[in-house]
């Protein structure tokens, strides 16, 4: 029995690493139909309220031109607000030097090292590498995009057609289980996405707002990448808190006036993601805080940007359909909140139809 246990469990482990391969090896094949699937999710009501009133095709060209407009607009906030931040490193680089020299050498005076590495790299040229590698990730991945919209086009097309064949199904149980995962899936994915739009809207106000009252130029930018990066949690908020903090210690000289507009932003990023969030988003979406900093970790690192971005909705996702079924219940109710009561019933209302 020991034994039997041993090799079934290597089995499992071996299997995981084989599937964790080859979502690193083949992300442009799985990138795109993940980040399809989750766009899916979320237009799918506004495609379905629209062929309720018009002719399926004019309902898909719709969608489809309401999605694009909207990528397009993040698109080009995207290149103006991190434009805009390079073009300000550039012109005060002088600045932005001196003020890190003089770190160094108040850091060594104390007799912490910065020697090395981190004098050859952490600089002025470092941080317009970082802005422009994340312009660049985020405005020059147009392949990319074609092929999720394609997807996201071809899935469209398919949710109807693919829901009767669920519902259709011999093994009633793995129908219950896939329709219910599924519809549960895409309904936490849209309550995730407007609890954190919402969010990330207040936090971009706040940080807008802040460097208003404070007189920090570039208020509009700040407040614009703040609203952005806040949908990748902790590292996104932890970038759009450190590129304002710098530019700060460069515009008033001050490392007082740094550490207080770190402070400050620290708060407003506190208050929104720790206290406001929480009680917005309830139960029904709750995480375990280790879970969430592994997907974000995780999927970064196999698919860099775009995997920290959705990182934390394939993980609402995994833990769902964990929730469906007894022998994987355990994962859902160790890492995340399943509604294990209400989305059978769904489900199974959803066969009966």
């Amino acid at each position: 029995m020991t034994t039997g246990k041993i090799f079934h469990g290597s089995q499992i482990l071996i299997a995981t690493i084989l599937a964790v391969a080859a979502l690193s090896i083949a992300s442009s094949v799985f990138a795109p139909v993940a980040f399809a699937l989750f766009i899916i999710a979320l237009v799918w009501p506004l495609q379905k309220r629209l062929q309720s009133v018009l002719p399926r095709m004019l309902a898909l060209v719709i969608s489809i031109a309401v999605m694009v407009v909207v990528f397009f607009a993040f698109g080009w906030l995207i290149a103006w607000a991190f434009g805009r931040v390079g073009r300000w490193i550039v012109n005060d680089a002088a600045r932005f030097q001196m003020f890190y020299d003089q770190g160094v050498v108040w850091l060594e005076g104390h007799g912490i090292a910065v020697a090395g590495v981190w004098s050859e790299n952490f600089n002025v040229s470092w941080m317009l590498r970082t802005a422009q590698t994340i312009t660049g990730r985020l405005n020059t991945t147009m392949s990319f995009w074609i092929v999720v919209m394609v997807y996201v086009i071809l899935g469209l097309l398919e949710v109807d057609d693919f829901g009767r064949k669920l519902r259709g199904m011999r093994n009633r149980e793995t129908s219950q289980v896939l329709l219910g995962g599924a519809m549960a899936t895409a309904r936490k994915i849209r309550r995730y996405m407007l609890v954190r739009t919402w969010m990330s809207l207040i936090t971009g106000v706040l940080v807008w707002a802040f460097a208003k009252l404070i007189g920090l130029q570039l208020a509009e930018e700040w407040g614009f990448i703040a609203f952005l990066l806040n949908y990748i949690p902790f590292l996104g908020p932890l970038v759009a808190t450190v590129f304002p903090t710098l530019f700060a210690m460069t515009q008033f000289g001050s490392w007082q006036a740094m550490i207080g507009v770190f402070a400050c932003l620290n708060l407003i990023q506190f208050t929104v993601g720790s206290y406001i969030e929480p009680r917005v988003a309830g139960s029904a979406l709750s995480i375990s805080p280790a879970m969430v900093l592994f997907s974000v970790f995780f999927w970064s690192y196999l698919w860099g940007v775009f995997g920290a971005f959705i990182g934390v909705p394939i993980t609402i996702a995994f833990l769902t359909f964990c929730a469906q079924h007894p022998s994987s219940l355990w994962l859902a109710e160790l890492f995340g909140s399943p509604e294990k009561d209400a989305v059978p019933e769904e489900a199974a209302a959803a066969l009966r139809n």
